[in-house]
């Protein structure tokens, strides 16, 4: 199979396989090569669950409308104006086409989850999560025709002039030059290359958990822009959300995240809040509590609630920390107990009186505290207590490579490339400058996967 192909697709997630689909659709061959075996293939997507889609009315799974301008304003919200804007609202009205796309594949989805995340007008679930949209897709590939290597990683690029022409693959220890007219690159980003996060977060980076694959290792981005590939991106920027502290370094996926945030505090080291816990609601929120974590010291953060908010959220796989009392769960999180009691002394004297409801803005907050608390505030002061600590857990990377509308990779001074293309992750910056929209990577990755595949074969044809 590692032989020369119209097409050659680097990555194997979501953007991979889309961008791969489209292109054999319009006719030419096509050769997916993806660096994780059988088992681990799929890349973040695997650990998915639900896609974000404009729409203009609601259907079977999605409770009504969700129109472009309110996805837009949303977005705009959580980047605080840092995208692009034009391939941003490319990026939405484009959606509007992939609950047909995606059911036309196979790919089957379930009602919306109720309760705290908010998603029933906005995302559709997968029926399965990830493993299972993957699976189907990977079907689907395998039906049309489209050749697949496992535990195959690029090393090296042909590139002159922008234009590609090989890649360097290794497979089962023995390089092979693969050429190709055109080139999709869909292998994510460098979040689980712990050195390169160093180079600008210093040691802190060793305290980051990677919640998805361990193979997104960055190794052909770094090629791409060392060939002259314009980048995109802070590369400090990325989707971090707060994760079980006890989560495995890599892979940890959806189960080790956190939700109870909003329902109670979340300390530091020395026991001090250091952030709102009720800015939004969480799926516009969540993605910037990773970071936030990562800029205290340690890297360490805790969240403390009270046993009315313990079946209000879905709770990791780890179990809650308990203490009958605050200087109970102070004396088990090594925390000095009295700056601990009086942090949540402080928190309980400031809460005002309001209607908690978690289906709104409540504007249950604090009154006279620095960072106040603007919705969901209740006082902690109904044992048992319930603690978990937490980390920085690293999705996925916002230093990219930029592209166009048409998926094309531009070179330095912003020239487009004739023959390579990108999709997912390694080009999601353009659209994400900082912070994250629950579901929008998958709504980039399967966007720009099927203009990628779709541009690909239409440069081959021509």
């Amino acid at each position: 199979m590692l032989r020369a192909h119209d097409v050659l697709v680097v990555g194997g997630g979501n953007a991979a396989l889309c961008a791969a689909i489209q292109a054999r659709r319009g006719g030419a061959s096509v050769l997916v090569v993806e660096a994780a075996p059988k088992f681990y293939r799929g890349g973040n997507s695997r650990h998915t669950r639900n896609l974000r889609c404009a729409h203009d009315e609601g259907n079977e799974v999605l409770t009504g409308p969700y129109p472009e301008e309110e996805f837009w304003d949303d977005l705009l919200r959580v980047t605080g104006g840092q995208t692009d804007e034009a391939l941003a609202r490319f990026t939405i009205a484009q959606s509007k086409e992939l609950w047909d796309f995606m059911t036309g594949m196979g790919v089957r989805f379930q009602p919306s989850l109720t309760g705290s995340l908010s998603l029933g007008r906005t995302n559709a679930f997968f029926l399965g999560g990830g493993r299972s949209l993957m699976n189907t897709l990977y079907a689907t590939a395998e039906r049309m025709g489209i050749d697949i290597v496992y535990e195959a990683e690029v090393t090296a690029l042909d590139i002159e002039d922008g234009f590609f022409t090989a890649a360097t693959v290794v497979h089962d220890g023995r390089p092979y030059r693969v050429a190709a007219r055109a080139l999709v690159a869909a292998a994510g980003g460098f979040e689980s290359n712990i050195e390169w996060l160093k180079e600008y977060w210093g040691e802190a980076a060793e305290n980051f958990r990677i919640r998805g694959t361990p193979y997104n290792r960055g190794t052909l981005l770094r090629m791409l822009l060392d060939a002259g590939v314009e980048p995109v991106g802070d590369p400090k920027q990325c989707h971090a959300v707060a994760i079980d502290a006890r989560a495995p370094q890599f892979d940890g996926g959806i189960a080790t995240r956190l939700d109870c945030i909003v329902f109670g505090i979340v300390v530091n080291r020395e026991a001090q809040r250091f952030y709102d816990e009720g800015e939004d609601f969480w799926p516009k929120r969540y993605a910037i509590w990773g970071r936030l974590v990562a800029d205290q010291p340690d890297q360490i953060g805790y969240a403390i609630i009270d046993s009315r908010s313990v079946d209000l959220f879905m709770p990791s796989i780890f179990p809650p920390i308990e203490g009958q009392t605050i200087s109970e769960i102070a004396e088990k999180l090594d925390l000095d107990a009295a700056a601990l009691e009086r942090t949540v002394a402080e928190f309980n004297a400031a809460v005002q009186p309001g209607d908690f409801d978690l289906a709104a803005l409540d504007g249950c907050r604090t009154e006279g505290l620095t960072p106040p608390k603007t919705n969901w505030a209740r006082r902690i002061e109904t044992p048992p207590y319930h603690a978990y600590p937490l980390r920085p857990g690293i999705t996925f990377t916002y230093l990219g490579v930029r592209v166009n509308a048409r998926a094309q990779i531009l070179m330095e001074g912003g020239m487009p490339s004739a023959n390579m293309f990108a999709a997912g992750e390694i080009m999601a910056g353009n659209v994400l400058g900082k912070g994250y929209l629950a579901g929008i990577g998958m709504t980039i990755g399967s966007v720009f996967g099927r203009v990628a595949g779709t541009e690909a074969g239409r440069h081959v044809r021509n």
